[in-house]
């Protein structure tokens, strides 16, 4: 027992220190303050003035490598980035992975206070802690890729609107920016800045393309390279794709409604094995205890539950793989 509760402490110090480095990021005062002493050293030639400016400089090193500790456990940082940026939020790699430290150490100090061994209680420590941040990224995104295919053909017919009054096309872009509200708004706004810092319309869209990752966009930018190289009317070909892209997400809408009884089967079947055995290990451990307790003279060391239970997670896994498959389509 007194290990235990070490070991409960321990998670909490744990906890509360990584509470601290994810929101104990500098403010702007202090901001302000770095900016103004870095120019008094530049313009300092004392001894004193350098030798503050070094100690500065290593303190702030030491900082940086602090934060950077839980970003370099990341496989695919580049991939995470995008995928962050894609949320339309203005996290870090830091804080996602402060996020997903506190969540583990949250679920193994409560399977370890609930009576749960240290193995299982790690294992699924892990699954929480990687598992929930992931899915909600995945949500995020989803949530704003809906949100900008709904308005993106309104975005269009402002564009059209635009040209067919006589304006540019970077000025359209500037008033598609500040008038259509939500993701589709902020991605204009974005494209328009990196035009004013010196990028062609087709880089900054392209960066925009691969952020996205949708297909809309995605036609949005061939029609306007096309038309760049062709010639031809551009308001013209903007109206058709508007028109394109409505019947494309009419086609999703219906394609969900036929589908929604399948995809609500696949979840109730799919996850209510899952769930029931959580339920039950969490209510009476002792009786899942035999579960969790290995067999040295079992396959690979394994108990006769846990080879069926490992058998039948993998049945499920395939079940519900085949049916997301079947109630996925592609337009």
């Amino acid at each position: 027992m007194n290990v235990k509760l070490i070991l409960l402490l321990f998670l909490i110090a744990s906890l509360i220190s990584l509470l601290f480095l994810a929101f104990s990021g500098p403010s702007a005062s202090r901001a302000s303050d770095k900016r103004l002493a870095a120019i008094r050293s530049r313009h300092g030639q004392s001894e004193l003035s350098q030798l503050e400016a070094r100690m500065r400089r290593a303190i702030s090193n030491r900082q940086v490598e602090s934060q950077r500790l839980l970003t370099s456990l990341i496989p695919n940082p580049e991939n995470l980035s995008k995928r962050i940026a894609m949320t339309g939020k203005k996290w870090t790699l830091s804080q996602y992975m402060t996020t997903s430290t506190i969540i583990l150490i949250v679920t193994f100090a409560l399977m370890l206070i609930r009576g749960f061994s240290l193995l299982p209680s790690i294992f699924v420590g892990i699954a929480v802690g990687f598992g929930l941040p992931h899915l909600y990224v995945n949500r995020l995104i989803d949530k704003r890729i809906r949100a900008f295919n709904t308005h993106f053909p309104d975005a269009l017919d402002l564009l059209v609107r635009g040209l067919r009054s006589g304006l540019p096309v970077g000025e359209t872009l500037n008033v598609v920016a500040s008038e259509i509200p939500g993701p589709v708004g902020e991605e204009f706004r974005m494209v328009t800045e990196r035009i004013k810092i010196g990028k062609t319309m087709d880089q900054s869209l392209q960066e925009t393309a691969e952020r996205l990752g949708t297909a809309e966009f995605q036609f949005f930018c061939i029609t306007l390279a096309i038309q760049r190289e062709t010639g031809g009317n551009l308001a013209e070909t903007l109206a058709n794709l508007g028109g394109v892209l409505r019947q494309r997400a009419q086609m999703k809408l219906k394609i969900r409604a036929m589908s929604s009884e399948s995809k609500a089967s696949a979840y109730i079947i799919g996850v209510l094995p899952f769930l029931v055995f959580g339920l039950i290990c969490w209510i009476n451990f002792d009786y899942m205890k035999p579960f969790f307790t290995p067999d040295p003279a079992g396959l690979f060391g394994l108990s006769t539950m846990q080879v069926v239970g490992i058998g039948g997670m993998i049945w499920m896994s395939m079940g519900a793989f085949i049916m997301a498959k079947m109630i996925n389509f592609e337009i």
